[in-house]
């Protein structure tokens, strides 16, 4: 029987969407897969290559040091000089922690952050496992709404601070958020994420940024908040930006206080995140592979502005319930009040398309904070997937609509 702890815990619903799209496809239907944020192009030629290398050669592929190969660490500190403008002192490669994916990295950030009751704020629209990751491990959440352009920033952040002093609730010790944002796509300006930084200084909370869209952006330079703070904690990963999802491979930047904590759980929990995966992300900063991976972002580029246009055509769905789309490779949608029933909302059309066109879009309820009833007027379409792809689910998309 599972444990209490565990039969808690919600689905990843983006998962169960794909379950059933997988399901339809091995039965013969040609499914668009719009649902995960996961690139089809695979890790590029010269990281493929190093691990195909790495494999045939007479290496043991023994453990690595808890926080990974100081090569690697090298690298990844090396680019936070080159792509931020952050000074190598502020980004030693003793504060960096090369983790088992992001998820890896968030649970030893709650779990090294965080004790059991503790308070950490999440954005009302945001990715789900920081919910249900942080629910495993007995955290309160503390949710705050984003505001009309999708975004969490200090102001929404003080109100929810001054809420809680006033109604004489415990204080948030945590905040945690990603820029550019799953599902919204909305990404922080550099005096936003400078504020946030600040006031989670003076407030004492710690705060979490959550930075692995970085690098696929459109029109706007995303910012780190190592440029802000060094208190707050950087996690990253390679299945994004750099298309290694399966790799199962981030990275973490930790504040100095956190290092010795950190560092005796990734020795207990993972050891080292996988060897063969370090010794291939060497080649993630070639001139080759940059150039290779610049182009994917292109591709993202197309599809996000092929899905913008088609969307024009949708007369019932109100451009401004259509998040920004900053960075990343997702556009969310709200239907609007008027667009949805009892019955009837995003759920239900996610389901629907999916089984009478074939194409799978990811309902809010995975992303939303479910006492607000939005998540059945949402939805995320993922552009991950191609440009053919994304083309052809608009199209179906469309021819959909009225039917709804």
């Amino acid at each position: 029987m599972a444990s209490q702890r565990a039969s808690s815990v919600e689905s990843f619903k983006v998962m169960d969407v794909l379950k059933r799209a997988n399901e339809l496809q091995a039965a013969g239907h040609n499914v668009l897969h719009c649902e995960v944020g996961q690139p089809e192009t695979g890790a590029p030629k010269h990281v493929a290559d190093a691990a195909v290398s790495a494999l045939t050669e007479p290496q043991v592929m023994g453990y690595t040091d808890a926080f990974g190969l100081l090569a690697l660490r090298q690298k990844i500190s090396d680019h936070y000089q080159r792509h931020y403008g952050i000074a190598a002192e502020d980004v030693p490669t003793n504060r960096i922690v090369v983790t088992t994916g992001s998820s890896g990295g968030f649970l030893l950030a709650f779990t090294g952050c965080f004790d059991t009751g503790d308070f950490v704020a999440i954005a009302s629209s945001g990715y789900p496992c920081y919910r249900n990751i942080l629910s495993a491990l007995g955290c309160n959440l503390a949710t705050v709404p984003i505001n009309d352009e999708f975004k969490l920033t200090a102001k929404e952040l003080k109100i929810e601070i001054a809420r809680r002093k006033q109604s004489g609730e415990p204080p948030i010790k945590g905040l945690i958020l990603s820029s550019p944002g799953n599902p919204t796509g909305a990404m922080l300006g550099p005096e936003e994420l400078k504020e946030l930084c600040l006031l989670c200084e003076a407030e004492n909370i710690q705060f979490l940024s959550d930075e692995i869209y970085h690098g696929i952006t459109y029109g706007k330079k995303e910012s780190t908040a190592l440029e802000f703070s060094s208190k707050a904690l950087i996690i990253n990963s390679f299945s994004k930006y750099y298309s290694m999802s399966g790799w199962r491979l981030g990275w973490m930047v930790v504040p100095e206080n956190l290092l010795d904590a950190i560092n005796s759980l990734q020795q207990n929990m993972f050891i080292n995140a996988p060897t063969i995966s370090q010794t291939a992300a060497l080649k993630c900063w070639d001139d080759e592979t940059i150039e290779q991976l610049e182009k994917h972002v292109g591709k993202y580029r197309t599809c996000r502005q092929l899905i913008l246009d088609q969307l024009k055509k949708f007369k019932e769905i109100d451009p401004k319930n259509v998040a920004p789309a900053d960075g990343g490779f997702y556009i969310y949608i709200d239907l609007g009040p008027e667009n949805i029933a009892p019955g009837f909302g995003s759920v239900k059309l996610c389901e629907t398309l999916l089984e009478e066109k074939y194409v799978a879009f990811t309902p809010g309820i995975d992303f939303e904070d479910p006492a607000s009833g939005m998540g059945d007027r949402r939805f995320r379409i993922s552009y991950a997937g191609g440009i053919e792809t994304v083309r052809e689910a608009m199209n179906r998309f469309f021819d959909f609509w009225p039917s709804w």
